[in-house]
Formats: structure tokens, C-alpha cells, sequence
């Protein structure tokens, strides 16, 4: 089957091989036919090491797809049901799962040690347990989440990702309420669905925030009210919060300048959300005293902030109210073994949201 591989860290290409072949079926086991995934941020800082992984590896992590065959003792899905891979699974039992926190459990990353793929010889990992950019990956049964059939792909993989935690953080991390005003920093494909998220809240002034003139002009077409470049924020807090700064600022980039830009931009007693994967080395530029000054909250939203199936359900409840249109994320769509040229898309920051697609 077909595959794009990482051999080693530091590439800028993946290499698409047709010989590779799934390994470690068996009880408790999941094989998915992958019928779309989403190009994500991560899949990059993966490729980086920023986000550590076993390596070689298949990266892709934002994918849905079929299920070909379940081992023994899995029961929640079956042969032929549409399921969202869910890189973060629940165990069920440790102490967050039972605080209703399943986004902060980690019985799933065990899994990124596991080797699930076999190429001339080589055994390879999957990038966060998940391994999407494959025509099949074999999961463990918690990484597989049924969703319902008047759901299409394309929206479940972005829910298994970038749509999840995007819009979780404002409605889950920020619990933004109708008629407060939100900034996003950063709108890619986590960014814009936060500007969906604080939207579907009701918030008054949605404001995004991003360097790349296409992407301010999708943030104004799925929900934005206003666009701005990052040297225009502070006009925009004069001018749309009379200077007493937003309720919400949601900082999707993961870098120390941006979220120091989060956090003049918010008002005094407002949250600060961190949503952008930063490095071990980025140190927070907030001082202790600013800190206690200013009585802002800093909240980082890991997958949403929330019971990770709690968010899907609400995010398909959204899809089937009309209220967010998950496929007006999709900016472009290609085979899986043009994969490099979605990564390129993805750099050069001219796409959205880039889908790859299997037959």
C-alpha cells in the first residue's frame, strides 16, 4: 500500500513508497482504511522533532476513515463503520478521564512506540499513535471514534484535529459568552476554526489576526468581523474595545512574540488562551508582577480543553444546526502521494486547510 515516510528528522520531503505494509493486528487492534486527512502545523513541528516522536515514522494525525477489521475484544466499532481517528483516546479510568478531562489523559501515548508499519525491512512508528498519511494504519481501539453517516469525511478528519481544538478552545477553554469580544493570533487551520467557535458563541467582535492576506480573508468569510495584520492589533484594540482590550485572545501560533502580543491585547481580567505548540526552549514573556497586576488569565487548551468525544459530539451538533460549514475549511484537495506538494502549500501559508485523499 501506499505511504509517505520519515526516515529521519530534519527532512523537508516525505518519502512515498507503494511497498509499505501494516504490522501488529491482533486483540484490541483496529485496522482503518484512511479515507481523508488533514495537513496540520503539527505534522510539521513533528518533522522538526518540536513535537518528539519515535522515528522513522508515518506522520498525520487528522484523518478518518473505514473500519477494514477489528481483533478480539474491541466492540464499539465494527467492520464498516466511519471513524474518526482520535489521537488523544480516553482510558477511562485514570483521574482525568473521570474529571471529565479525557483531553489530559495519556494512555494513548504509549502508542508512538508501537511500530505499525513495515517498509524493506524497517519498521516505522506513527506521529502521535495516529499515522494518517498511509492508505491504511492499524490502530489501538481507543484511537478509532464512530461518527454518524451524515458526516462526511473531510469534516470528521478535521474534527479529529485542527477543528476540535480550534474551536474547544473558545467554547470550551474560553467558554466565550454571547456579546464578548475574542482576537484570534494566527488563523490557520486552528485559527480559523476558533474564529468559527467564538461565532457559534455569539460573540459581538470575532477579530483575526494573521501576517498572510489570504488567510485574513478567509477568517472574514467563515465568521471574522474584522482582519488584521499583527501590526495592526493594536489600533484594533483601540478602535473596536475603546482600548480597555478583548474579554478572549487566542494565541494559535506557539511563539514568545505572539503570545506576548496575546497578552497586551486582552484585557485586564480577560484569558489569554494557548493553543500553538511551542518549543522546550520558548520561554512564557510574562513577568510576575505584570502578572499579578493585571489579573489575566493564562489558560493553555490542549485538544480543546475538554472531554475529547464531549467536543466532537458538540462540534457535529453545530455541522447539523448549520452553523459552521466544516468543508469551507478545505482549501484544497489531492492524492496522498502528492504529499509534498501539500506540505509546500502548507509552508507558504496559501492554503487553509489542504486535504489528502485515498480512492
Amino acid at each position: 500500500m501506499l505511504a509517505a515516510l520519515m526516515t529521519e528528522l530534519g527532512q523537508d520531503k516525505l518519502e512515498v513508497r507503494d511497498d509499505v505494509e501494516t504490522i501488529g493486528f491482533g486483540p484490541g487492534k483496529v485496522r482503518v482504511a484512511i479515507k481523508a486527512t488533514g495537513l496540520c502545523q503539527s505534522d510539521l513541528s513533528g518533522m522538526k522533532g518540536i513535537i518528539p516522536n519515535a522515528v522513522p515514522m508515518v506522520l498525520g494525525h487528522e484523518g478518518a476513515g473505514e473500519v477494514l477489521e477489528v481483533g478480539e475484544g474491541v466492540t464499539h466499532v465494527g467492520p464498516g463503520d466511519r471513524v474518526i481517528v482520535n489521537w488523544r483516546p480516553s482510558c477511562g479510568t485514570c483521574a482525568y478521564c473521570h474529571r471529565g478531562e479525557s483531553n489530559l489523559c495519556m494512555a494513548g501515548v504509549a502508542a508512538v512506540g508501537i511500530p505499525a508499519f513495515r517498509s524493506r525491512g524497517t519498521d516505522f512508528f506513527r506521529f502521535m499513535g495516529a499515522g494518517t498519511f498511509a492508505e491504511e494504519v492499524v490502530l489501538e481501539a481507543g484511537f478509532a471514534a464512530p461518527f454518524p453517516d451524515d458526516v462526511s469525511y473531510e469534516a470528521a478528519a478535521l474534527i479529529g484535529c485542527g477543528v476540535t481544538t480550534g474551536l474547544g478552545a473558545a467554547i470550551n477553554s474560553c467558554d466565550v459568552k454571547a456579546g464578548e469580544s475574542v482576537a484570534v493570533i494566527g488563523c490557520g487551520g486552528v485559527g480559523i476554526s476558533a474564529v468559527m467557535g467564538a461565532k457559534a458563541a455569539g460573540a459581538a467582535h470575532v477579530v483575526a489576526v494573521d501576517p498572510v492576506a489570504g488567510r485574513r480573508r478567509w477568517a472574514l468569510d467563515l465568521g471574522a468581523t474584522a482582519a488584521v495584520s499583527p501590526d495592526e492589533l493594536p489600533d484594533a484594540v483601540r478602535d473596536i474595545t475603546a482600548g480597555f482590550g478583548f474579554d478572549h485572545v487566542i494565541e494559535a501560533v506557539g511563539r514568545p512574540a505572539t503570545v506576548r502580543s496575546a497578552y497586551e491585547a486582552a484585557r485586564r481580567g480577560g484569558t489569554v488562551c494557548l493553543v500553538g505548540v511551542g518549543g522546550a526552549q520558548d520561554m512564557m514573556p510574562v513577568n510576575l508582577l505584570e502578572l499579578f497586576a493585571s489579573a489575566k488569565r493564562i489558560v493553555p487548551s490542549i485538544y480543546g480543553g475538554d472531554d475529547v468525544t464531549r467536543t466532537y459530539g458538540r462540534v457535529i451538533n453545530l455541522i447539523r444546526a448549520g452553523r459552521i460549514d466544516l468543508e469551507a475549511l478545505v482549501t484544497h484537495r489531492m492524492p496522498l502521494a502528492d504529499v509534498n506538494q501539500a506540505i509546500d502549500l502548507m509552508r507558504s501559508g496559501e492554503s487553509l486547510r489542504v486535504m489528502l485523499t485515498n480512492a
